[in-house]
């Protein structure tokens, strides 16, 4: 079983991670999973928190000289803003004066604030948006990394780019796998269309203006994904649908699609439905398009599984929406907590990770093996099989 948990609070002293499944004596790259973690930090329109952390993370467990152990891999990304926030997050109780304990009580529409009070009965709501913050995506992100090593193994690579932002362009990007990842590294939106990039940050300055905050699409696009991930066979195991789950996780995602996505359902069949061919030379079953992006029945198709996440403009407004004071229940203004004018460059690589996550997992259950060796051997045999087929 392949899985991973993450623990810690937004302003805590720590995020920390533990993966379990990966096999022994897979290299781990430590600077691989930090540029990861550079990478979520990028982006024009982040806020100041990008500019206090630096995120790098420290393998407490599960590796010795540079080699997976087979046992649970122990991670911890230290936050730099805790000296700011030791005793207003102190684990031991503090008697901290009126004003200083940075108490919550006007809850930010679109957050978990109030919801997340209501379940658990907070009466401070730095309760609840402590831990619902996306600062723990890093954490994932760290998981990620992983899993991306992970898959590197089996010629799996994975890739993401914004296509759209604010609405711009009209119609999302359309790109292949080679344009994007000639995106430069140091692209401020990780845009591959340089005009639209720069529409984009002109709309993210009148925004910041403005107090007000932009959403957009991203996609993530995994390459050399083996066909026969997943199952047809029970509505859970369905890889399209963790999928889903696993990138709607990610906070202020609040769509998805897979391969052609909303735009199938108004289409005929013979306009979607990507038909099949066979390659001789690579003895391959193949398809001239992929509208299912790179899945069917809840498998892997061989081809490119591309996912399309679409986020809601941030719900921290620096001009504030209306909001009740939960103590009072007086109309009052939400409240701000520091926050990013968009984030979804940032959320491109967090989708990253968490695709590589659900792949990773499903690999280590098809192939098993206890050590890197024996799952490669068992793959190779799997090949053979396709071939053959």
């Amino acid at each position: 079983m392949f899985r991973f948990t993450t623990a810690g609070e937004s302003h805590g002293r720590a995020l920390v991670a533990i993966v379990e499944g990966l096999p022994a004596g897979m290299p781990v790259s430590v600077e691989q999973i930090n540029h990861e973690l550079q990478r979520r930090q990028w982006g024009y329109g982040r806020g100041g928190r990008m500019k206090i952390e630096q995120d790098a993370v420290e393998i407490l467990s599960g590796v010795r000289h540079g080699l997976t152990l087979g046992s649970p891999l122990a991670m911890i990304i230290n936050n730099k803003d805790w000296e700011n926030w030791s005793e207003v997050m102190a684990v031991e109780g503090a008697d901290l004066p009126n004003g200083k304990g940075r108490s919550l009580t006007r809850p930010r529409p679109g957050h978990a604030d109030l919801a997340g009070g209501q379940k658990t009965g907070a009466r401070d709501l730095r309760n609840v948006l402590e831990r619902a913050s996306a600062r723990e995506t890093a954490a994932r992100v760290a998981c990620g990394a992983l899993a991306k090593q992970l898959l590197a193994n089996f010629g799996g690579e994975l890739r993401s780019h914004v296509i759209q932002l604010g609405g711009i362009p009209k119609a999302p990007l359309e790109l292949t796998f080679e344009q994007i990842a000639a995106i430069p590294e140091d692209a401020p939106l990780r845009c591959g269309d340089t005009v639209a990039q720069q529409e984009m940050i002109t709309a993210i300055d009148q925004k910041r203006d403005a107090g007000d905050t932009l959403g957009g699409i991203f996609e993530v696009v995994a390459r050399g994904i083996i066909p026969g991930l997943g199952s047809h066979t029970a509505w859970d195991l369905k890889l399209d649908g963790q999928l889903a789950q696993a990138v709607m996780s990610i906070p202020a995602v609040k769509a998805l699609a897979i391969g052609a996505g909303n735009e199938a359902s108004s289409l005929p069949g013979s306009e979607v439905h990507d038909e099949i061919a066979y390659n001789n030379e690579t003895k391959d079953f193949i398809r001239e398009t992929n509208r299912a992006g790179g899945l069917e029945g809840g498998v892997t198709n061989g081809e490119e599984i591309r996912i399309r996440g679409h986020m809601k403009p941030l719900s921290t407004l620096r001009r504030p929406l209306r909001s009740v004071d939960i103590e009072t229940k007086e109309p009052q203004t939400a409240a701000f907590e520091r926050s990013d004018i968009t984030a979804v460059p940032a959320a491109g690589v967090i989708g990253e990770a968490m695709v590589a996550l659900v792949l990773a997992s499903a690999m280590r259950e098809k192939f098993g093996g206890d050590s890197l060796g024996e799952m490669q051997r068992n793959f190779e045999g799997y090949r053979v099989q396709l071939r053959g087929y």
